[in-house]
């Protein structure tokens, strides 16, 4: 599904991959892990296709298609879904007019209709009792006074609705209490299928007792330095990541 190959990109001038390649098929959850400044959440936006970000060297294909040249939103379009760190919020937009937008502008890009309304209100009220969401908290302006936790939900209401076939959470556990953190974990197991894949980027090991990958890669200067199960992830909550700079600069 997601093949990226000797991947180099940098923002304004400072290279921050520096050739990093990683495979993903369907069905597969893959943990991203990394100290600060590893080049974590720069990855993501890169997939994404961010424009602050410039690839100078390497491939990113998706689906046996690269991407590299596709603008954020065709990436969208696509099956691409990026969880933010810091959703923004939209006064006098309500999460469901927002969603309604973006399922008919994919629509739109594969030459659909847009999707009768009451074919989305069905699908609204079956994902929102999936996420065990209330319908009063769709009416919301988006992310606007939303906690942390309702933040998050609410992204992953959209990656329901949008049904992607690649989802990226770019640190989608940061700032979670446990029982948010759990929510948004149930929400993301429910909605895995062998066709889609998921790529989690996290600091800590606590979100994939919830979220359990198939891989973890760590990420270091830019590059991804080891491989491995669920095991790697309890290793480096054990050992911390000196143990893993250590072993790259021995």
């Amino acid at each position: 599904m997601l093949k990226i190959e000797n991947l180099h990109a940098s923002i304004e001038d400072k290279e921050i991959l520096k050739g990093l390649g990683i495979e993903v098929k369907p069905g597969e959850v893959h943990a991203i892990m990394g100290p600060n400044g590893a080049g974590k959440s720069t990855l993501s936006s890169v997939i994404a296709g961010r424009e602050e970000y410039e690839v100078t060297e390497g491939s990113i294909e998706f689906e046996g298609e690269d991407i590299n040249e596709l603008e954020a939103d065709e990436r969208a379009h696509k099956g691409i879904f990026m969880s933010f760190q810091y959703p923004v919020e939209i006064p006098g937009i309500s999460v469901t007019n927002f969603i309604k937008t973006a399922i008919n502008s994919n629509r739109k890009a594969q030459g659909l209709e847009d999707m009768p309304a009451n074919e989305m209100l069905k699908k609204i009220k079956e994902k929102a009792a999936l996420l065990d969401i209330d319908m009063k908290f769709l009416s919301r302006s988006l992310n606007e006074g939303f906690s942390g936790g309702e933040k998050k939900r609410n992204e992953i209401f959209q990656m329901a609705m949008l049904e992607p076939k690649l989802a990226i959470l770019d640190e989608t556990d940061s700032g979670l209490d446990i029982d948010a953190l759990k929510i948004v974990a149930n929400g993301v197991n429910k909605l895995k299928s062998a066709d889609n894949a998921v790529i989690v980027i996290t600091h800590y090991q606590r979100l994939l007792d919830y979220i359990v990958p198939d891989f973890v890669h760590v990420l270091f200067d830019g590059k991804i330095v080891k491989s491995g199960t669920k095991e790697l992830a309890l290793e480096l909550e054990a050992k911390g990541y000196d143990w893993i700079k250590q072993e790259v600069t021995a």
